[in-house]
């Protein structure tokens, strides 16, 4: 008999139900814990499905609600559920495919395909019988039941797109994919765009069982191109999009139609359908094949992109852009969260601000990648929308097709920049600033006279026209600091200020955002301007609102890290200081904002120097502190999973990473805090944590602490190395290169004592030189390290220098001197004197290597001279005759003129 409820307490749970849908959040949150509570209930979860699927006189919302709880619970406790309470939700779920009301039937779908991963996950042999179960509902004469079951396969291909591919005992695609084919020309509009998006979803991991039957695909797609459904035409455009990436040769042959067809669906009255289509020309313009197929379709898409450029009348209802509303608080859910990037040092040994710069780094969120890449505007604007998505085609293109765009773009820069309809000159300005990186040398001789009229336009009346120009204005700031500077520099350094004050929050945030750009481009050629500068951050610091004064900590932090030391005088101190100091005292120890304060300080604490000593005991005892915390909290929960959470460990990286800025930034003084504290002890336990970005950011602090206080590190430096040397992992590259940094840093302070180690950590750093295509700053980090290790030990390096010896003369050759570079070659040639024989066979990359240096030290140079006369003399004059007629005429003339050879 059929599991039936008992009637009180399905009114309860009822009752529950509808008043967590209250306004209150108060009430919510109490009815939440009611509702939690009753998981301890087996038939708690009979009780949501018969609520779901049972009662269809009950409000549908309320019945959604008991659909979603449940969905919740599988996820969360499928293992636990007894077989009959799984039994009883996948009988239901089946039954209510076709429920009269469309909402039930998502929540269904939903309910199902959540079912069926956690089926799948857990290997149940019931799986299959599910799947074949939906197929049949699809036969179903009554269309609700249909649509109510492709819903569900729809979202099951989605989450399980690789499992249902990589089923080769039940090859479940072979009977799915043409089936859904099948439904391509059903009479139901809502039908044929599930049909096509379940198929969608086996394009892009190139399905077998979709290749044998892609012709078909193809076919079909083309005679639903004109489809009168928005949604289909959306999911065509989509297909058409990832074919081109995946099977471009299968629509060659149809490439004009294509083409023409996406230029149609680009001007499509539906947003969403438009957006879809102007996919295709960002996808397009990453393909070689771009410059063959798209040259004669120009001169009608850049006009069709530029028109999309505009915002749409819902964005402009959305942003509410022309606002004075400075005074407004944000809403918590407007700020985007923030995720801390751990230090990286790469090859030439300076720190830089985020990691993962290099192919392969593997700490990166994509995610967070694609938010943040390319600065495009609008970010408060979070959805991809057709306006971004148009802009970034266009600079996408302009970047392929360089000045040859110039003859389309200049025409509509014309008309719409000095437009009196400020809609069209703000995009007239977008589109100025979408050209920027791909056309700027052709735009080079229009500059003179659009620059200062953006200049003019960051006084705009309205608040999106002033906020793009900021923008715009960044984008152009390289060919700016080549101009003279009071005529360029000065106004928009003024402007930019100004705006920063702006009345306006989205100005105040594109203003920002635009300064940071224009400051890691000018550094310290924005020091006349300090003054002026500091006041108007220090005055934004009393005027932001929460989402904007963590932007403004990131332009602090950028201007600190771009004018270095200059900052260093106690005006500016006096002045940038309090505000900090006071945000920082007001904050807690869980509360994420103190991520930017935190790195801000960091930057700020390595460029003061010594100026920051008077802040500098607070700042080291909370760092401290946060990493004691958090150590604790996950040791807590690695004992006690049930009982405690896995603490938040961005905390303990950032505080790591302020810990190494008061290092690089105070030095030697703060060997005193480092005496007076567990430092040292809580840095040997993140050494080892399981976390990649905590390792990461404590080789950095290491390192750091090396050339700041060795004295506190050398005693355990018989522990650390071991830990260094086993993550000399090239797949983890961030973690991998301050590794190796902090072992070349311990080697210049240990000199002969770095013996005993060499064995621990040379192997792995000549397997690593010598990596084919290994990202450019680890093979530049590992070879000064090397050359670090020769010069504590030459003698144990020396047998195996022709090993490594022809990467690391290539690997160094690029990079500027300095005294990283100087110590890099003072210990290889140590270890050529102590192995000369090692250096024959690639005495050419040797000899290169010597002739990038623009001024060596004078001992080094002796060096230099000692090596190369020795290998002449040594091989005789025929013989050198010989080898250096093989060498280039340019690297021949330097040794000449240099050394004398």
């Amino acid at each position: 008999m059929a599991w039936q409820p008992e009637q009180d307490a399905l009114l309860q749970i009822m009752q529950l139900l509808r008043e967590s849908q209250s306004p209150n959040t108060e009430v919510q949150r109490a009815i939440h814990q009611k509702l939690n509570s009753l998981n301890q209930y087996p038939d708690f979860n009979n009780y949501l499905m018969y609520i779901l699927a049972k009662l269809p006189e009950e409000a549908v919302p309320t019945r959604s609600l008991a659909g979603l709880i449940l969905k919740n619970n599988i996820k969360q406790y499928y293992a636990e559920l007894p077989e009959e309470v799984k039994h009883y939700a996948r009988v239901c779920c089946l039954g209510s495919l076709g429920d009269a009301a469309p909402l039930v039937r998502t929540t269904v779908g939903i309910l199902l395909s959540t079912i069926v991963k956690k089926m799948t996950e857990d290997g149940e042999m019931a799986q299959p019988e599910m799947l074949a179960a939906l197929v049949s509902c699809l036969d179903s004469p009554d269309c609700s039941v249909c649509e109510g079951a492709f819903g569900a396969l729809r979202k099951i291909c989605e989450d399980l797109s690789d499992e249902l591919n990589n089923d080769v005992v039940n090859r479940p695609l072979n009977v799915l994919i043409p089936k859904f084919l099948s439904f391509f020309k059903h009479s139901v509009a809502r039908i044929r765009s599930h049909a096509i998006a379940c198929v969608n979803h086996f394009v892009h991991i190139r399905s077998q069982a979709l290749m044998v039957h892609m012709d078909t695909f193809i076919k079909e797609l083309f005679q639903l191109a004109g489809d009168k459904d928005n949604e289909v035409r959306v999911n065509v455009c989509r297909a058409l999009v990832m074919l081109l990436d995946v099977r471009f040769d299968r629509l060659a042959p149809h490439m004009g139609d294509i083409l023409e067809y996406m230029l149609l669906r680009t001007q499509d009255e539906n947003e969403e359908v438009a957006k879809e289509a102007c996919e295709f020309w960002l996808t397009l313009a990453e393909m070689p094949v771009c410059t063959e197929v798209l040259p004669n379709h120009l001169e009608r898409l850049i006009p069709v992109l530029a028109s999309r450029m505009r915002y749409s009348d819902m964005e402009l209802i959305t942003l509410k852009a022309d606002e004075d509303d400075q005074a407004v608080p944000d809403r918590e859910e407007d700020i985007a969260p923030r995720f801390h990037r751990s230090r990286t040092y790469g090859g030439n040994h300076s720190a830089q601000a985020k990691h993962g710069e290099e192919e392969g780094a593997e700490e990166v969120d994509e995610e967070e990648v694609e938010e943040e890449e390319d600065g495009w505007p609008d970010q408060t604007v979070t959805i991809w929308t057709l306006r971004k998505c148009s802009a970034a085609a266009l600079d996408l293109l302009a970047n392929v097709f360089k000045e040859k765009l110039l003859p389309f773009v200049l025409p509509i820069l014309k008309y719409t920049l000095f437009s009196a309809d400020w809609l069209y000159k703000e995009s007239g300005i977008l589109i100025l600033g979408a050209i920027a990186e791909g056309c700027g040398q052709g735009m080079q001789p229009h500059l003179p006279n659009l620059v200062p009229y953006l200049v003019q336009c960051l006084s705009e009346q309205r608040a999106l026209v002033r906020s793009i120009t900021c923008w715009t204005l960044s984008r152009y700031s390289h060919w700016i600091l080549e101009q003279p500077h009071d005529e360029y520099l000065q106004p928009l350094m003024q402007g930019l200020l100004e705006r920063i004050l702006d009345s306006n929050k989205k100005v105040q945030e594109a203003a920002c955002s635009a300064f940071a750009q224009v400051e890691e481009e000018a550094c310290t050629e924005l020091v006349p301007y300090l003054v002026p500068i500091l006041q108007t951050l220090v005055h934004a610091f009393g005027k932001y609102q929460h989402k904007n004064l963590l932007i403004l900590y990131d332009a602090v932090g950028t201007l600190a890290d771009s004018v270095g030391n200059h900052l260093n005088k106690d005006e500016y101190i006096q002045l940038l200081m309090p505000p900090l100091i006071e945000k920082w005292n007001t904050l807690k120890d869980d509360d994420r904002d103190l991520f930017p304060l935190l790195e801000c300080l960091s930057s700020l604490a390595t460029a003061l120097q010594l100026g920051f000593l008077p802040y500098a005991e607070p700042i080291f005892k909370r760092c401290v502190n946060l990493i004691e915390k958090t150590l604790q909290q996950s040791l807590a929960a690695q004992a006690s999973p049930e009982q405690f959470e896995i603490p938040d460990k961005d905390f303990m990286i950032v505080a790591l990473d302020v810990l190494s800025g008061l290092a690089e930034g105070i030095e030697s003084h703060i060997s005193h805090y480092i005496a007076s504290s567990n430092v040292l002890e809580l840095l040997y336990q993140c050494m080892q944590d399981n976390m990649p970005e905590v390792r990461q950011s404590s080789f950095a602090l290491l390192g750091d602490l090396t050339k700041a206080c060795f004295e506190h590190v050398e005693p355990s430096i018989g522990v650390f190395i071991p830990i260094l040397g086993s993550n000399l992992i090239p797949e983890f590259i961030s973690v991998c290169n301050n590794a190796i940094w902090a072992i070349g840093e311990i080697a210049v302070k240990l000199g002969a004592g770095m013996e005993p180690y060499i064995g621990m950590t040379l192997e792995q750093l000549i397997n690593i030189m010598n990596r084919i295509n290994a990202p450019k700053t680890l093979l530049e980090n590992t070879a000064i390290t090397i050359g670090r290790l020769g010069m504590a030990c030459a003698n144990t390096v020396a047998p195996q220098l022709a090993r490594f010896i022809r990467p690391w003369c290539t690997s160094l050759r690029n990079i500027r001197d300095n005294a990283e570079k100087e110590s890099a070659f003072v210990g290889i040639c140590l270890v050529i004197n102590a192995n000369p024989v090692g250096i024959a066979q690639n005495f050419v990359f040797f000899c290169d290597a010597v002739a990038s240096w623009t001024e060596p030290p004078l001992s080094l140079q002796e060096m230099f001279h000692k090596i190369l006369h020795g290998f002449k003399h040594e091989i005789g004059e025929a013989e050198w005759g010989m080898v250096s007629s093989q060498f280039p005429k340019l690297l021949l003339d330097r040794l000449n003129a240099v050394y004398g050879l």
